[in-house]
């Protein structure tokens, strides 16, 4: 229900419409997809990485049961959404885009996101704007998909991978806390 941008035809959330198709326009970059937060309509890097790098974690522990289940084709559409988004991402060398929206804005209302009006502001972390936990995070959840899909996908699992050692580089080269997505998403005990 949370996915941004144009849905599948195989959209199992029948009254969710796309939405946010212009996301990126301001920093000239497509940043369309990925995954709002909460019942919002930003998308934040930080807890965004994690539930992808929970659910590839979860696509590898409970892999025999979700394919009983019939759901692994499903567990894979979610990871890849949010993979493919982040790979969207980190596509300028030396950029990493962390989140679209304003949390501010946003949050005055409640609106469902094929009808938002509110600003799509886009940042981004960089050289002289770190953010190594979400680099991390992104890393882990990279590194985790790449798992999920090695026998599924190779190519694709090889490019995750990849990002993934870029972004854990890209982190440990520029340290330091990203603030950007304060008061929302801070770090208060620091990277």
């Amino acid at each position: 229900a949370q996915r941004s941008g144009k849905l599948p035809a195989n959209n199992r959330i029948h009254w969710r419409g796309d939405s946010a198709l212009d996301d990126g326009k301001e920093a000239n970059v497509d940043l369309v997809g990925g995954y709002y937060d909460a019942g919002d309509n930003v998308k934040y890097g930080m807890p965004m990485a994690f539930t992808i790098t929970t659910l590839a974690w979860s696509a590898i522990a409970y892999e025999k049961e979700l394919k009983a289940a019939g759901e692994m084709g499903n567990v894979h559409s979610a990871i890849r959404w949010g993979t493919d988004y982040f790979l969207k991402c980190g596509k300028k060398r030396g950029i990493f885009y962390v989140q679209v929206g304003d949390p501010v804005e946003d949050h005055k209302c409640w609106v469902r996101p094929e009808t938002m009006k509110t600003p799509r502001t886009v940042l981004q972390i960089n050289e002289t704007v770190p953010g190594t936990e979400i680099a991390a995070e992104t890393s882990a959840a990279m590194a985790a998909s790449s798992i999920v899909f090695r026998y599924v996908d190779p190519p694709y699992a090889r490019r995750l991978l990849n990002k993934a050692k870029s972004l854990f580089y890209f982190g440990k080269k520029n340290k330091g806390t990203f603030d950007g997505e304060c008061p929302f998403y801070c770090s208060f005990s620091g990277y």
